[in-house]
């Protein structure tokens, strides 16, 4: 077992939006595997691939009418077997997405069982009377919208649950059939060449629920989610999502030098579980904090002080600060932080994972309202929940569409603002872009065990200032001092007495080479890797 996934760096694609091969304006699986040589030399070690199954699309792929199948849009089976086999001819490995929560209500499987309260598959799903009042059976709200979890079907008098759309209904672990085919399906992708899984919503699959009304959330104020109006006591992190979760890992076990990553939102200490009382569920539970961080260098170290401090030594960190349901990070921190926070990213201890096109830098699209594809958005106007801003086409060219699509198509979300300079073709021929940092500290990254499984250790700075070192688990003399400033004014530290080095990349300003010691000047919105020569 080599444990790629503990050194290496993991880049999720949207597939969507990544690259239109076949001119129709949506993003392919031919188009991928077009730009698998981008990534290879980007030097990232998998790529992370968002759902292609067949899906009616209610929630773009997250709703799988087929988990052994591809979507049309996106091509064919054959089209899948040649990008994972193209992926490993470049050395990079190939994650999917497998939505453990739910299916469609196009799935063969819920038609079956919407057919008949007798149908054999009707336990395959969480079907319930009504309440004492003729109404849910509960007071459960849907995660998009806020309105009730509970959809009437008429046919056979009965509610079914759906945590998401009601296209979306839940599926019920509980059922052995049910867990049986599920686990099926990652032998079937397993089988065919993919080298993990990132399962959707992993804290939310049930086995055994408690149906019980969820308590008011007395910290919600109009003007909020809806969906917020309740707390989820009785709806996600219940015990029933370790146990998918050992399930899971245990067929994902079977396999060779497999990884299994969860989708779980949720505070550093309550996360750890997910790793499992004996290392047995998730191999990384991905770990969101610093995306709902304050961008400050006090907040920002003590969540990964505490990250460190709670990870069990059988476990490994990870971390995130973009994803498909986020707004783009560049927008959130500004385009000069973008950069400090991929300093930050790419050398902590952990896995890092880098959305398509933070790389570049690239901002939150404009989605006119007439444009607007997501539900969330679509059900919750106007309350800045939408997801589409975050997944406008990649922005290859300064050509027609960023050369995400042909000229004479119309990609499916408009181009983001800033396409003529933000793109990969102007970006690779400039030293001193967000590109070339990016690829610098991948190499440097690779090259160092410091930087790619070594140890992590903060210092007491300045306000503003979040410095950190690591250092080889195998030989002392590699080690290295990363200081992010995370203010737009000039910050000074006075190093560790003893205490020198030379620079190897600067975040903002092109800096390398440079001997430091003593007071170090950290420019505005800069942060700098630093080899240390010599430390006290």
């Amino acid at each position: 077992m080599s444990n790629w996934w503990k050194h290496g760096i993991v880049y999720q694609v949207y597939p969507r939006s990544f690259q239109d091969a076949d001119g129709d304006g949506v993003g392919d699986l031919a188009g991928i595997t077009d730009r698998l040589p981008y990534l290879a030399d980007l030097g990232v070690d998998a790529v992370w691939i968002s759902p292609i199954y067949p899906s009616p699309m209610a929630d773009f792929g997250y709703d799988v009418a087929d988990y052994t199948g591809v979507h049309e849009l996106f091509g064919t089976m054959d089209d899948a077997d040649h990008l994972i086999e193209s992926a490993h001819d470049l050395g990079l490995k190939v994650i999917l997405d497998y939505v453990v929560n739910h299916s469609s209500h196009q799935h063969p499987w819920f038609k079956e069982s919407r057919s008949s309260r007798d149908s054999p598959k009707r336990d395959w799903y969480f079907w319930k009377d009504p309440g004492a009042d003729g109404g849910p059976p509960t007071n459960w709200v849907s995660r998009f919208g806020g309105g009730s979890a509970w959809e009437f079907d008429e046919q056979t008098g009965q509610y079914y649950l759906h945590t998401y759309l009601a296209e979306q209904p839940d599926l019920n672990w509980g059922n052995a059939d049910l867990r049986r085919a599920m686990l099926d399906v990652l032998r079937f992708w397993m089988d065919r060449g993919v080298d993990g899984f990132r399962v959707d919503v992993a804290y939310r699959a049930m086995v055994a629920p408690q149906w019980r009304d969820n308590p008011p959330n007395p910290d919600w104020k109009e003007g909020m989610d809806p969906y917020r109006k309740l707390q989820e006591t009785y709806t996600k992190n219940l015990p029933d999502a370790h146990v998918v979760g050992r399930m899971l890992r245990d067929v994902v076990d079977e396999y060779d030098d497999r990884v299994l990553i969860g989708e779980v939102t949720l505070p550093v200490d309550r996360l750890m579980a997910f790793y499992g009382k004996n290392a047995d569920e998730y191999h990384l539970p991905f770990n969101f904090n610093l995306i709902h961080s304050d961008w400050t260098a006090e907040s920002v170290r003590a969540h990964v002080d505490a990250y460190e401090h709670h990870v069990p030594t059988t476990g490994w960190p990870n971390y995130v600060l973009g994803n498909h349901d986020q707004h783009r990070f560049a927008s959130r921190v500004g385009p000069a932080q973008a950069r400090v926070g991929h300093m930050l990213l790419l050398t902590l201890r952990g896995t890092p994972t880098i959305y398509y096109g933070d790389e570049l830098g690239m901002p939150d699209g404009r989605i006119p309202p007439e444009m607007v594809q997501d539900p969330w958005e679509l059900k919750t106007p106007g309350l800045g929940l939408g997801r589409d801003p975050a997944r406008t086409p990649m922005q290859w060219s300064t050509a027609t569409h960023a050369g995400f699509c042909p000229p004479d198509a119309e990609p499916w979300l408009p181009v983001g603002p800033g396409a003529d300079v933000i793109n990969v073709e102007v970006q690779q021929q400039e030293t001193s872009s967000m590109l070339s940092l990016t690829k610098r500290l991948i190499a440097l990254r690779r090259e160092n065990p410091a930087l790619h499984a070594g140890s992590y250790r903060s210092f007491d700075t300045p306000e503003g200032v979040f410095a950190y070192a690591r250092q080889s688990p195998e030989d002392a003399t590699d080690r290295f001092l990363i200081t992010l400033n995370f203010t737009a004014e000039t910050q000074t530290w006075t190093l560790p007495d003893g205490l020198y080095g030379t620079v190897e990349a600067s975040a903002r300003y092109g800096r390398r080479d440079d001997t430091v010691q003593g007071i170090l000047a950290l420019r505005p919105n800069d942060g700098l890797l630093i080899r240390i020569e010599h430390s006290p």
